[in-house]
């Protein structure tokens, strides 16, 4: 036994060494193109994916909603894909990149943000393994426990978390994980369209409009998904042997997969006839089309890898808020304030989805404009090089939220009392539309253009040279 100890031991300190959120030494930067196709194509694909693609019809229709899902999935990957490169090239955590661009201090405020929402995902995801877990086993063994899966999910998780992102990619994901992940994917597919009769007239079928915003609040949902991963991208992408291939592998892999179960989740809806968009209602479809309950749980197993990303990169941000906080013990930490949100959920299943929904739009409101400014400071301005201010950089920090404002604009999301506050601002004050759920072009475009736009008109001039990898 201890000699199994020592072996595991001895591939933690080589696969998963506790390297903080200092630059990651040229030797542990073994990852390349592919394994981050892999990566991310894994971690693009869930659960989760697949309920969120389910709340985009009826109300669009089929054509809509696809044609909403590509041009959220490429609109929402591409500065997934930038920020990883800027991860590989400096070769440290997401948290960390936003330091020369808000000061130290002042990229404490996107840390505190991001630790929130990851504890959230991680909340979610598992709320989402442990309902869809326990309606496996009451099904095939005629008893359920929500509470043991979820304490079955909570240690599973927090192992891979533990485990690092060089040892799930390189012994878990490439060997066994994607693979199994992918091939129940395609036979879930499968079995769908086999279900559907009649295509073309499930693809003529018009939208019933239940979709408050249309087209482009759909794009915007889309764009969440992908968003949501830009403050943990480059914890990942730092372990990269170069950042162009990085950056090829971060897109390629999150784009394919995010499109693909955004639409499969709207064809288990049309062709599925599926009535509940809920955690168990999406398992108890799955199961029957697909013939069986073993090919959800291949399904449930491959959720595991979006909860560890969750995990571990809350874990890492924490420690940009305080070096010495021991990594490990932080993911334990991240790992039972997950538990807790997700026994709270199971508490209030009918009020979930709705949260959820409400979850990811906020996630946009925030990182969107964040990721404009980073833009124009990092890859216009070039100055990802200078020193950090001690302090905060008050022209990002009002550009952030000046972006922010512009997404709560078009789709006010938050606390009720926030919600009215902003309308009384906007409509009672101004006289503005509000809400702008039917502009032009959405929520996340117009709050990255006005980020960007704002910081390169306020922000500094000055420009330092930096040396690509």
């Amino acid at each position: 036994m201890a000699t199994v100890f020592e072996r595991l031991g001895k591939a933690l300190e080589r696969d998963a060494p506790p390297i903080g959120i200092r630059p990651v030494p040229p030797e542990h930067r073994r990852l390349s193109s592919f394994d981050f196709g892999v990566l991310w194509g894994d971690l693009s694909i869930g659960l989760l994916v697949l309920l969120t693609g389910a709340l985009l019809v009826p109300g669009l229709g089929l054509p809509r909603a696809l044609l909403a899902i590509g041009v959220g999935s490429v609109v929402g990957c591409v500065p997934l894909a930038l920020v990883g490169l800027a991860g590989a090239r400096e070769g440290v955590p997401g948290m960390v990149l936003f330091r020369p661009v808000l000061g130290v201090r002042g990229s404490y405020i996107p840390s505190v943000f991001n630790i929130v929402q990851l504890i959230g995902w991680t909340g979610f995801e598992f709320w989402a393994m442990s309902q869809v877990a326990n309606e496996m086993s009451a099904r095939l063994f005629h008893a359920q426990s929500y509470w043991l899966w979820l304490v079955v999910v909570f240690v599973l998780c927090t192992s891979l978390a533990l485990a690092g992102p060089i040892l799930l990619v390189r012994q878990w994901l490439e060997k066994f994980g994607v693979w199994v992940v992918a091939a129940v994917g395609a036979w879930i597919t499968f079995r769908t369209l086999a279900h559907v009769h009649h295509l073309a007239a499930l693809w003529h079928r018009p939208g019933t409009g239940g979709y408050p915003g249309g087209f482009w609040l759909a794009v915007d949902l889309v764009i969440a998904m992908p968003v949501s991963w830009l403050p943990l991208v480059a914890d990942y992408n730092r372990f990269a042997r170069k950042g162009r291939g990085s950056a090829e592998g971060t897109f390629v892999g999150y784009a394919l997969g995010n499109a693909w179960f955004y639409a499969l989740g709207a064809l288990l809806v049309l062709g599925g006839n599926l009535s509940d968009p809920s955690p168990t209602g999406l398992g108890t479809a799955i199961a029957f089309l697909a013939g069986g309950w073993v090919v959800l749980l291949a399904l449930l197993v491959g959720e595991t890898d979006e909860a560890f990303a969750d995990i571990y990169s809350a874990a890492v941000s924490s420690q940009n808020l305080e070096s010495r906080v021991p990594q490990r013990g932080a993911i334990v930490a991240v790992a039972v304030a997950g538990l807790s949100l997700a026994a709270w959920l199971g508490h209030r299943a009918s009020l979930a989805l709705g949260t959820y929904e409400s979850f990811l739009f906020l996630l946009g409101s925030v990182f969107v404009p964040l990721f404009g400014v980073f833009v124009a400071d990092y890859f216009l301005l070039k100055r990802s090089a200078a020193q950090a201010e001690r302090g905060f950089a008050p022209r990002a920090l009002i550009a952030w939220v000046a972006g922010f404002l512009v997404y709560q604009w078009c789709v006010p999301t938050g606390p009720v009392v926030w919600q009215h506050g902003i309308e009384r601002v906007l409509h009672s004050w101004l006289h503005l539309p509000f809400p702008l759920w039917n502009s032009v072009a959405g929520a996340s475009i117009p709050s990255f253009v006005a980020a960007l736009g704002l910081y390169l008109l306020i922000g500094p001039r000055k420009t330092k040279r930096r040396v690509s990898r």
